[in-house]
């Protein structure tokens, strides 16, 4: 391979460095190939953009974990650099399975079986010990794993060397759960350049979660005092190892940068922000379409679930959500939830006859859907059934009536069967309670989404405005309630809500605007501070900046209220222009102009490699 150099330029006028072109380039995580967290979305959402810059000489390198690679992986037998090292692995008694990611770009992967290496977790312990001061502690069912897949990792990026014949290798690693080998790698001078990204601070989750005051305090926080505290000191140890061991550390904002400084005592050398994979932008005629295509899916649920109990007009009603993993406070469910009850006032005091339907979609234990729930949705499917069959025999006998010149009465048209089938399904649609506020039966009725609704006293009655749907799981195909996918349901609301209060990125309202979704996004998310600082005026683009970061909570839940009262306002028109503008600003976030900030880090590890040595 020709050692040729070439000039990569990040995107959007920022020079890139010197990145070798034929560089081996190896990115290792916890989650590929596996759908666990964020960590999933960045690694393969960006495949595509790095296997458009390296081919074949880019892959990546996670834990084999049997029932998520049935479905996402690909096994492949080759000839080339990374097959023979894994080939090589695997003649030691660690199985390294060689292929694909079925995701777009079809990026080499490799998984690593990690089983062979977990009966020398004690081992693994003493040599963490003994060679990086760090103290595991005892048996540890995560931390286990992780060193057996950073002892693989290792191993293979070793026999990979041998394979290279001396091109420059770059290893990325994500995580501290992922970057497990980069102590040892340091420790015997392998020649490889190192980058490590943390995506958010082990310790940061913990204490944003604890703490109302958590960038307040954040400069005084003792690292070391706080992780025993809350049980994870062996993995804070860690992590801050792999921090200080990598060539170039990294992470993706301003805050999170912040955050790296004070509890892992490095700040990173440069941002990566995350970016998302457009297949292509769909024509100016076409969002709009879309929209309306999925807000009818959507109007289904909401007639099958709330007009047995009463209507309103869908033309006047606007779909609000939210979605994301289960963090109360973190993801800002609270100061949403209170927002929209200032919203419901406003609203009745407006005498305004709009409705502002909230879904609220994250997973959380649940025993199964509501029954009740699930009849709603079969006795709306009976009546639908009916008028269809009715519509069908008009139709056909008015024809004949008509041609032969009567004039037909509409009781003429629709045999007796079928009056009474309407009349039975139109009584039992019926229903004298308001409409649930939770789709499933939790398994914890003191879940603090639902103590929260319950105390604001959003249940869903005939007065309010703003009705709430608490949905604890994923949207799929497969959903009873909604035969459509996360992406479609997005794409026929009208907003996105994400004010997050601790989110080292956040891609919730990146992908919501990727699908025409206006949204609004904290300037406490990764996402949202960047925005901040690279788009000038983004709510002329439907994609509203929250600035939490100096507000009380109280302060917090009045911006937000004004912001949804605004929205809630808007007329339809100026809805269609602003989702036209809003999904050509998401353009400005895909990884084809965002990768060369990677490029840039792994020019910038061999770089120190190379006068390290």
């Amino acid at each position: 391979m020709a050692n040729a150099f070439r000039k990569n330029a990040c995107r959007g006028g920022r020079i890139g460095w010197l990145l070798p072109a034929m560089a081996l380039i190896v990115e290792a995580g916890w989650e590929i190939c596996r759908q666990l967290g964020g960590i999933y979305t960045v690694l393969r959402s960006k495949a595509n953009a790095m296997v458009q810059h390296s081919g074949e000489n880019y892959a990546l390198l996670g834990p084999y974990d049997p029932p998520s690679a049935q479905i996402e992986f690909e096994e492949k037998q080759g000839t080339g650099v990374y097959h023979r090292a894994a080939r090589k692995l695997s003649a030691m008694g660690i199985e390294a399975k060689a292929g694909i990611w079925l995701v777009p770009g079809r990026p080499q992967t490799i998984l690593l079986d990690i089983s062979s290496i977990l009966p020398r977790a004690a081992e693994l312990r003493y040599f963490a010990w003994e060679h990086h001061g760090i103290d595991c502690g005892g048996p540890d069912a995560m931390l286990d794993e992780v060193l057996a897949f950073g002892e693989a990792s290792r191993l293979f990026l070793e026999k990979l060397l041998e394979e290279a014949g001396g091109e420059p290798i770059v290893a990325h690693f994500h995580e501290w759960m992922g970057g497990a080998a980069i102590p040892q790698m340091r420790r015997e001078n392998l020649p490889i350049g190192i980058v490590f990204t943390t995506h958010a601070t082990l310790l940061g989750r913990y204490l944003a979660t604890s703490r109302d005051d958590f960038y307040d305090t954040l400069p005084a926080a003792d690292w070391a005092v706080e992780a025993e505290r809350h049980g994870i000191a062996p993995r804070v140890r860690l992590e801050r190892a792999q921090a200080h061991g990598a060539h170039v550390f990294t992470t993706l904002s301003e805050l999170t940068a912040l955050e790296c400084k004070h509890l892992l005592g490095r700040t990173p050398d440069l941002l990566l922000p995350n970016g998302i994979h457009f297949e292509h932008l769909p024509a100016t005629h076409e969002v709009q379409n879309l929209h309306q295509k999925f807000k009818q899916n959507i109007e289904r649920f909401v007639i099958g679930h709330f007009f047995p109990s009463y209507t309103f007009d869908l033309d006047r009603t606007l779909y609000f959500f939210t979605s994301g993993r289960y963090e109360y406070g973190n993801k800002g469910y609270n100061v949403t939830l209170d927002a929209l009850a200032v919203l419901n006032q406003k609203l009745k005091a407006a005498g305004s006859d709009r409705t502002v339907i909230f879904f609220l979609i994250t997973r959380r234990p649940h025993h199964n859907f509501h029954p009740d729930v699930l009849g709603s949705m079969g006795l709306m499917e009976e009546l639908k059934l009916v008028c269809e069959a009715i519509e069908k025999q008009v139709g056909d006998r008015l024809f004949v009536q008509a041609a032969t010149g009567k004039r037909p009465w509409l009781y003429e048209l629709v045999d007796e069967y079928w009056w009474l089938r309407l009349k039975r399904a139109m009584h039992s649609w019926k229903t004298a309670r308001n409409p649930f506020i939770i789709t499933h039966i939790p398994q914890d009725e003191n879940d603090e989404v639902l103590r929260h609704i319950r105390r604001i006293g959003l249940l869903n009655g005939t007065e309010d405005p703003v009705k709430i749907i608490y949905h604890p799981d994923f949207i799929t195909t497969t959903n009873p309630l909604f035969h459509m996918e996360y992406g479609e349901f997005v794409r026929g609301c009208h907003l996105g809500i994400f004010p997050s209060y601790y989110e080292p990125w956040g891609y919730t309202p990146l992908e919501s605007i990727a699908l025409g979704t206006p949204a609004i996004t904290s300037d406490l998310a990764g996402f949202g501070n960047y925005v901040m600082d690279h788009v000038e005026k983004p709510e002329e683009a439907g994609l509203y900046l929250y600035k939490r970061r100096f507000l009380n909570y109280s302060d917090s839940v009045t911006t937000l209220a004004e912001k949804l009262w605004n929205f809630a306002r808007l007329e339809r028109r100026d809805r269609i222009e602003l989702r036209n503008r809003t999904e050509i600003l998401s353009a400005r976030f895909d990884w084809m102009e965002l990768a060369g900030h990677y490029f840039q880090a792994h020019a910038l590890a061999l770089d120190r490699l190379k006068h390290s040595r």
